[in-house]
């Protein structure tokens, strides 16, 4: 018997935000998980560590940009709620 474990990246929480629709106050409240901030915390730490392998280097840096996204999101949505 072969065990699947799904591996869940640190971004997959903003794709998975991003693509079931949103307003622009739930782009003002949206935050990642415990459980992502952690794994983002292990990322972070095993960059300065020098011990991030190159799969995990691309993990963090595609949280990297997503989050910059999700950073000019909450500021466009901001407008948004002000014009509302």
């Amino acid at each position: 018997m072969t065990t699947v474990v799904k591996v869940t990246k640190v971004y997959d929480e903003i794709i998975e935000f991003i693509a079931a629709g949103t307003t622009p106050q739930s782009v003002i409240d949206f935050k990642i998980s415990a459980e992502a901030k952690e794994r983002l915390d292990d990322l972070v730490y095993a960059h300065h560590t020098g011990e991030l392998t190159p799969d995990e280097k691309k993990e963090l840096d595609c949280f990297l940009t997503l989050e910059h996204i999700m950073r000019l999101a909450k500021a466009r949505a901001y407008t948004y709620i002000k014009i509302e």
